[in-house]
């Protein structure tokens, strides 16, 4: 099951993914709005469910990624022997030092790109309507962005719906800061903080079983893949009985991904690029099991891959993009007798 869309870029951006971060996040994002939409407004279908089946039956048979290519991703034979000849992962010295650095090197980015990288992601009062309900006694609707890096989903936000309560943490210190010291920064109604997912609680901050939603955008795909488990199992803790998570990363055999040279693969669908940051590349089947042990409701899950052509009019290329999104439920307390 998947989605596809085109956009432009704009003659300034690159498409080398290991100068930045430019051929992922920092393209011309005219149609994020759109695929935000569908994230949002996904819902169970019998497509959906037999997604989902599908990927458990594979997951049973320790058949977890595709053989080079899925539903969205057709490869060519230049990309599969390129991928079968990057075998060589970087030096376990290396990945340490990686995973010991990796605060900096985020905090690195934002001092480099302050606040003006990112876009902001203009989500609507309405979308929200539809998501949640606002709560009867206290009037409000407690939204958590994981990864908030400066506050471009907050801040479009805050201005329209009254109505919204914002948890929003990252784990740069500075990234932070930058939202803090945003004019529109209001205590009463957001409190940011730094958190790294894979050991620091969330519930010491935001009481648990209290969030309506999470958002989790280009977040899990920067965290170690054996980490993954304990950043969801984290939020899940703070989410409501019934509350929604909001997923969209970077997806198996996306441009980025394939563009990589060699010297930068740390593990499989794993990369570090130049600036020491990390990205994985996931997979439905993937993104699904990482859910189902931390205990989000099966049969809720709505999960799939979503192409967009992103064409660049300067070098005169078309390059496939492809992300992995989903919604997923925290499973309601049963019902007492």
């Amino acid at each position: 099951m998947e989605n596809k869309c085109t956009c432009n870029v704009g003659e300034g951006n690159e498409l080398n993914e290991n100068s930045s971060h430019n051929s992922e996040l920092g393209v011309d994002d005219s149609l994020a709005d759109s695929v935000n939409v569908q994230v949002k407004q996904m819902t169970v279908t019998a497509d959906s469910k037999a997604e989902v089946k599908k990927s458990e039956k594979a997951l049973a048979s320790n058949d977890c990624e595709e053989n080079f290519g899925h539903s969205a991703r057709t490869l060519t034979p230049e990309e599969i022997a390129k991928l079968k000849k990057d075998v060589t992962c970087v030096s376990d010295f290396k990945q340490n030092k990686l995973e010991k650095e990796a605060q900096k090197n985020w905090d690195l980015f934002y001092k480099r790109n302050t606040t003006k990288f990112f876009k902001d992601r203009h989500w609507t009062k309405r979308e929200f309507d539809d998501l949640c309900p606002t709560d009867t006694e206290t009037g409000q609707r407690i939204i958590l962005e994981v990864g908030c890096g400066v506050g471009n989903f907050i801040w479009p936000l805050l201005q329209e719906d009254k109505s919204l309560f914002f948890y929003a943490c990252d784990f740069s210190p500075r990234a932070v800061q930058f939202v803090k010291d945003n004019p529109e920064y209001d205590s009463t109604r957001c409190c940011a903080f730094q958190c790294d997912l894979t050991k620091d609680h969330l519930s010491v901050s935001i009481p648990q079983d209290s969030v309506d939603v999470v958002s989790i955008i280009f977040v899990l795909s920067a965290i170690h893949p054996d980490k993954m488990e304990a950043a969801l199992s984290n939020i899940i803790k703070v989410m409501k009985p019934g509350g929604s998570l909001l997923f969209r990363d970077y997806g198996l055999y996306d441009y980025a991904m394939l563009r990589f040279a060699s010297g930068h693969k740390l593990s499989e669908n794993f990369y570090v690029r130049q600036d020491g940051t990390r990205a994985y590349y996931f997979s439905t089947d993937r993104v699904l099991d990482l859910v189902k042990r931390c205990g989000f409701d099966m049969t809720l899950s709505q999960c799939e891959y979503i192409q967009r052509d992103t064409v660049n009019k300067k070098e005169d290329l078309c390059v496939p993009r492809i992300f992995v999104q989903g919604r997923f439920i925290k499973p309601k307390a049963p019902e007492q007798s």
